[in-house]
């Protein structure tokens, strides 16, 4: 039986905590906090996260870092995109060389506007690198609902092992060798989520939603085809499949966040009712950046961002969107094939 570590018992980390225990792995999830395991214990269940899907006793609960890492064939990081740097530097003393490090958060790190696979080259250099990333929402894997998600490695045989570890008859995994498209698809998603539930929250429509996702998955690819990316990640699974799936549900605590800023709600008081990660608020900081770096045309980033941290009304920023310079849809296409 194959030792897995997954660090991070959020939705996330126990949805694939699940998967991978009813497919027979050793599993071994990774929590800070001995309240968090003492709760699983004695309910059965990760009731702030995944409700009262029931755990079984099959995986195994620790705070011990080392225990949970060695002799692991796969780490797979769960924590939020902001954690990830700490949670490699707590691995790396424990993790074996060939040990593939995978990461299943969808953000860039603030400050440095870094993938994460960038700082898995810093911090964990021996070890191959997976990106597991699409259309996937933790409540429903974790009731066995049909899901189809895309890993991406620059190491075609980790690629294809990840593949295999999770694809079952409910969890379908491709393989992509674009790390920084999928990495960015799964990231700058989120930004124009944030942005759809602010159109839900203004009281706006299908139109108007419709607009802002088919504009945003436009500026998600112009930024990444400029830092890197193949264009046509962008239409697959990590691309537009989750662009839809996080745009259009109520899981999604990105369009849930947007929804509450559209009512009025500020910063602080959406953040205190969400009650845990929106990976598209810090997002939204780092994207801006990387147009800016890059000299790329984003205006949905960029008026989310004003709304974020400028203190722009939200009416004002869509009126902005609304009245810009008008211009031929396909003008970014053309341009990005011509540059190819």
């Amino acid at each position: 039986m194959e030792k897995v570590c997954i660090m991070g018992a959020g939705s996330w980390g126990t949805a694939l905590a699940l998967l991978l225990s009813d497919k027979g792995y050793d599993v071994h999830l990774y929590m800070r906090n001995a309240s968090q395991i003492k709760e699983i214990n004695e309910t059965g269940k990760n009731a702030k996260y995944l409700g009262d899907i029931p755990i079984p006793k099959s995986i195994n609960l620790s705070n011990n870092i080392k225990e949970c890492v060695e002799n692991s064939k796969a780490v797979i990081f769960a924590v939020s995109s902001q954690s990830t740097r700490s949670a490699m530097e707590s691995v790396k003393s424990f993790i074996e060389k060939n040990t593939i490090a995978v990461n299943v958060s969808k953000g860039l790190e603030k400050n440095t506007n870094l993938r994460i696979s960038q700082i898995s080259k810093e911090i964990l250099p021996q070890n191959p690198f997976v990106v597991l990333s699409g259309p996937s929402h933790a409540e429903e894997v974790a009731v066995k609902m049909p899901t189809t998600v895309v890993c991406a490695s620059e190491d075609i045989i980790s690629a294809q092992y990840i593949q295999d570890m999770f694809s079952n008859e409910y969890f379908r995994v491709y393989t992509n060798p674009d790390v920084i498209g999928v990495e960015l698809g799964g990231a700058l998603k989120n930004i124009i989520a944030f942005g759809t539930g602010i159109i839900d929250g203004l009281g706006y429509g299908d139109n108007t939603k419709a607009g802002i996702m088919t504009r945003g998955i436009a500026e998600i690819t112009r930024l990444g085809v400029a830092m890197g990316a193949s264009i046509s990640t962008f239409a697959g699974l990590s691309g537009i499949g989750d662009l839809i799936v996080t745009c259009t549900s109520m899981h999604s605590r990105n369009r849930r966040a947007g929804i509450l800023i559209g009512q009025g709600k500020t910063l602080e008081q959406t953040l205190d009712e969400i009650s845990m990660v929106v990976e598209g608020i810090t997002s939204t900081q780092v994207a801006y950046s990387l147009s800016k770096e890059y000299n790329i045309d984003m205006p949905i980033t960029t008026e989310i961002y004003n709304v974020l941290y400028n203190d722009k009304k939200v009416e004002d920023s869509l009126n902005s969107l609304m009245t810009r310079t008008t211009k031929h849809e396909s003008e970014e296409t053309l341009y990005i094939k011509l540059d190819k």
